[in-house]
């Protein structure tokens, strides 16, 4: 076992454990003010182009794949409670059970929808090369993603796939490059600071 591997599932799993009253929490705040699963699960492209089920804690409605893909700001699918916990990434806690599993790291490239994987470039493909992460220098640029989108679905699309998915995907390769192990444990740091910033948070 690498010593990468090795710190994600020992790191996971006490995050597990410290957060699990947070978790008990957020899953009782879902249930308790919509109808419908506490869990959103979500086919993702994974390490060598294989498929995993990602899991995210709910914060939209039941009905929200019926709509468009992207979430943009204001997105009216989204819930009060989940709204709460996008703004404090809390809907992404459930993947450390993808990290355990050894299908995501806890620093990597985010790992995308299949149907935008599809058009990436033999250069960008490189991002399957490893195992994708919970958070990335890219997702941190990122972070406020929602607000850059367009409110037109066609418009957010095209912008998502022209601009957005590209430049992303430029900060991806071009951190992996030199990649280490303590290169990661700073952007996990810095994740730390991001969600705790009071100037980013709505």
């Amino acid at each position: 076992m690498s010593l990468k591997r090795a710190f994600d599932l020992t790191a996971s799993l006490v995050g597990l454990a410290l957060s699990s009253p947070l978790l008990v929490l957020a899953a009782l705040a879902i249930k308790l003010t919509s109808t419908g699963p506490v869990l959103h699960r979500a086919d993702r492209v994974g390490r060598n182009g294989r498929l995993f089920t990602l899991y995210k804690f709910r914060s939209m409605r039941p009905d929200a794949h019926r709509g468009p893909s992207l979430t943009t700001s204001g997105d009216p699918r989204v819930t009060r409670v989940g709204a709460l916990l996008r703004r404090f990434k809390i809907d992404e806690l459930p993947q450390l059970v993808n990290v355990v599993r050894g299908e995501m790291s806890l620093v990597g490239p985010r790992p995308e929808d299949p149907r935008y994987v599809a058009t990436y470039t033999p250069e960008q493909s490189r991002v399957l090369e490893v195992r994708p992460g919970i958070t990335s220098p890219a997702s941190l640029v990122y972070r406020d993603e929602s607000q850059l989108l367009p409110d037109s679905s066609k418009e957010a699309e095209l912008v998502y796939r022209s601009e957005i998915m590209p430049a992303k995907l430029a900060l991806e390769l071009d951190y992996l490059e030199n990649r280490t192990f303590w290169s990661d444990l700073r952007v996990l740091a810095r994740t730390g600071r991001a969600v705790l910033e009071p100037s980013r948070r709505r």
